[in-house]
């Protein structure tokens, strides 16, 4: 049996730590029905654009987002398919928690 390197596990982990944090699980889920900018991400959150811009922050870092720049805009989007499976499984496994 394969174990994953500790590089893994600790990448990982650092993932599942932000997914933690219910403002960044809510971005993300946003995210995940397309692109945002961060204007749009603080009105639908209810949170101000800086707060927003913090997170994003550190959801790049972590390579959860990508941003593209059109025109004067800068917009958010999902990194890959990965991102956008863990948050899909994420949100069902919940439903079937709370239902």
């Amino acid at each position: 049996m394969d174990i994953p390197t500790n590089e893994i596990v600790s990448t990982l982990s650092e993932t599942f730590k932000v997914l933690g944090d219910p403002t960044k699980v809510k971005i993300l889920y946003l995210l995940s029905k397309g692109e945002l900018r961060v204007c749009d991400l603080s009105d639908l959150l209810r949170i101000s654009q800086s707060a927003v811009s913090h997170q994003l922050r550190i959801l790049r870092t972590l390579n959860l987002v990508k941003h593209v720049r059109k025109g004067k805009f800068v917009y958010y989007s999902l990194a890959d398919e990965h991102v956008l499976k863990l948050i899909e499984m994420g949100i069902e496994h919940a439903k079937e928690r709370v239902l």
